[in-house]
């Protein structure tokens, strides 16, 4: 349970992320309301980052990918726009 918990959050944050112009790469930057714990953990795997202080999240060009896979999963394949 504890790991579909972990792949939800991810999957979350991707879908309420946004791109912003000052980030490099294919980062996004996403809000953190969600257990610390397992953004905590998140962040070990190198899915996202951030300060501790920010109210927001960094999804690493890692966790997007991640959770462009966890959509096919949970969701069937869903176009990109």
């Amino acid at each position: 349970m504890e790991e579909k918990v972990k792949e939800l959050t991810l999957l979350l944050l991707y879908l309420t992320s946004w791109k912003e112009n000052d980030l490099p790469g294919e980062m996004r930057r996403s809000w953190k309301g969600y257990p610390f714990d397992t953004l905590n953990e998140l962040t070990d795997e190198d899915f996202n980052r951030g300060n501790v202080r920010s109210k927001s999240v960094y999804l690493t060009e890692a966790g997007i990918k991640e959770a462009e896979e966890l959509m096919k999963k949970y969701l069937g394949e869903v176009e990109n726009n």
